[in-house]
């Protein structure tokens, strides 16, 4: 079994509503420290087998087709 974690941050220039919201929402609570909020997802995966390069690849497929929005949105992939 191979774990693996999926991070996928929009591109720099992408506006971010729902981070500018968080930012806003902060601020109202009194965290007036935070310059800026810029939200993501992340996403915790098991992947059956041992092949860590396959695994690698599979990975990189499945951001690329269905978990990120390669338009608008970078991923980083982390194998534990």
């Amino acid at each position: 079994m191979i774990k693996a974690r999926v991070i996928v941050t929009l591109k720099n220039g992408v506006l971010d509503p729902q981070g500018k919201a968080i930012e806003h929402a902060l601020s109202g609570l009194g965290f007036d420290g935070v310059g800026s909020a810029r939200q993501g997802k992340v996403f915790d995966l098991e992947l059956s087998g041992t092949d860590r390069a396959k695994a690698e690849a599979d990975l990189k497929a499945m951001c690329d087709k269905l978990l990120a929005n390669t338009v608008i949105e970078n991923y980083a992939v982390e194998i534990a």
